[in-house]
């Protein structure tokens, strides 16, 4: 059985074929920025050199597809996703998985609420989600499968209705209570959707995104689960990690207007945190791949990388070496 499992989380900022237009006040690529952005995004896949990746803002599968095969690692790999649907009213980014570990089933798009859970009357798709998480279960050992869930809830950006503009104070506030609605009711419908998957199938989850908050906040402590059953819980992995020197830690995911913070983030079950008793594994340390955004490259994203990696117990003798 492998001794490591790498997990990791990539917003690869509008991945899309070249000369698309994605939205009113973004440009299209061109041939030569689009060459630029494959090779980069290929080159720090090969960086990562994580297992399993989720991955955020795709709007073309085909596209991420030429990306893996620029790559050395994951020419091979498994992929799952689905293209956004060409007959909806606004052209919207999906998420998708990339693992080199096996896969047990198809990836199965999580597009509804559960029942109970729904936006204001009157809202834009009030029971589904903007963007679709991803499910898929991957073996990590023919006694091991862990559920692996892709986010990406939605933005911190104003939801402005039709004719609004942020120079009224009182619509930019609406504006942005509507943002943080949406995002608190797709925080809900997780919740609700991973504690049902870990009660029905009883085995470790890692949740992937891009949560557009930070790890304190009461969005992602929703999708977290605090005060819930220990059993129903899950734990930020850069919060349980082994190796954590909280005096000295410098991850950030994202740098907005010079303010650094971490809005993509690595959930685990209590079966990956080592300080639990049904623990099989333990998240060892959580590494930011980030020197991009001080670099400010045209070509690399916006959003900083975020690894992973979990060490697995052999339950009969111990914690096993690792493979490093």
């Amino acid at each position: 059985m492998q001794q490591e499992i790498r997990f990791a989380t990539f917003n690869v900022c509008n991945l899309a074929p070249p000369s698309v237009k994605l939205y009113d006040n973004l440009l299209p690529t061109t041939p030569q920025e689009y060459e630029a952005k494959l090779n980069w995004t290929a080159h720090q896949l090969d960086l990562l050199d994580a297992d399993v990746i989720g991955f955020q803002e795709i709007f073309s599968q085909a596209t991420l597809k030429e990306v893996l095969a620029r790559t050395k690692r994951y020419r091979e790999a498994y992929h799952l996703g689905f293209d956004p649907d060409p007959a909806a009213l606004r052209l919207t980014p999906s998420v998708a998985l990339v693992s080199r570990l096996p896969l047990s089933g198809a990836a199965q798009p999580m597009v509804d609420f559960p029942r109970g859970i729904e936006l204001p009357v009157g809202s834009r798709d009030a029971a589904r989600f903007t963007r679709a998480p991803l499910h898929a279960v991957v073996t990590v050992s023919p006694d091991v499968l862990v559920d692996v869930v892709v986010v990406h809830l939605k933005s911190r950006r104003p939801d402005y209705r039709t004719g609004d503009t942020g120079e009224d104070p009182a619509l930019y506030a609406l504006a942005c209570l509507r943002s943080l609605i949406r995002r608190g009711t797709e925080a809900a419908a997780l919740r609700v959707l991973l504690t049902e998957m870990g009660r029905a199938n009883r085995r470790p989850r890692v949740v992937l995104g891009d949560f557009n908050d930070v790890a304190d906040s009461v969005t992602t402590s929703i999708v977290l689960g605090a005060g819930t059953p220990l059993g129903d819980r899950l734990y930020d992995a850069s919060q349980v990690q082994r190796r954590a020197d909280h005096a000295r830690h410098l991850g950030f995911s994202s740098v907005h207007e010079g303010h650094y913070s971490t809005i993509d983030h690595i959930l685990v079950s209590e079966e990956f945190n080592g300080a639990l008793p049904n623990a099989i594994g333990e998240v060892v340390d959580v590494l930011y791949l980030n020197d991009h955004l001080d670099l400010e490259l045209p070509e690399a994203s916006d959003h900083g990388q975020v690894l992973a990696r979990i060490r697995l117990y052999d339950l009969s003798h111990g914690l096993m070496e690792a493979g490093v």
